[in-house]
């Protein structure tokens, strides 16, 4: 958080945020795969509202294989992002948008981060977005590259399990 207020960031700036481990729990060798599966990191929604007051545009990027393995289907994600955004919305905050990619890790897709093309998507959806008045916050070194592959200021989460909290 120290470091987001450094950049001093108003409403031009754009918050790029990973999920699993981000917004809520990464589950152990496994995936979420329905809401039941979905735990919010404790203070995520307190954090996205005030970062909601900050930051003009906030968008998801996620990688989810789970998809390309066969393990749930792009609907069941849908249904996991609108829990998510409505509990969000219920705290106060926001998300304008969420891009995933559902490809395999091997596939070689353009959209699976550390590949650009989630953020070139989103871009192309908000005309506003300038990437080096963006943040990308994520857990893992994919992450990072995402966003240094875009000129984007980064900040690596740390994410603990036991911080996590059924959100109803």
């Amino acid at each position: 958080m120290n470091y987001i207020k450094r950049l001093n960031p108003d409403h031009a700036w754009t918050l790029f945020l990973d999920r699993d481990g981000v917004i809520n729990v990464r589950p152990e060798n496994d995936y979420v795969k329905t809401v039941a599966d979905f735990l919010f990191i404790e203070g995520v929604i307190e954090s996205i509202s005030r970062m909601s007051a900050i930051f003009g545009t906030i968008v998801v990027v996620t990688n989810q294989q789970g998809i390309g393995k066969g393990l749930m289907g792009t609907n069941d994600l849908e249904v996991i992002h609108k829990h998510m955004i409505q509990e969000i919305e219920n705290g106060g905050g926001r998300i304008d948008k969420v891009y995933f990619c559902g490809d395999l890790k091997k596939s070689g897709s353009l959209f699976r981060k550390p590949a650009v093309g989630m953020g070139l998507k989103a871009r192309r959806d908000f005309p506003n977005i300038q990437f080096k008045k963006s943040v990308m916050a994520g857990d893992t070194l994919t992450d990072m590259i995402f966003g240094k592959r875009l000129n984007m200021h980064t900040v690596l989460i740390d994410s603990h399990p036991e911080l996590a909290r059924q959100h109803p």
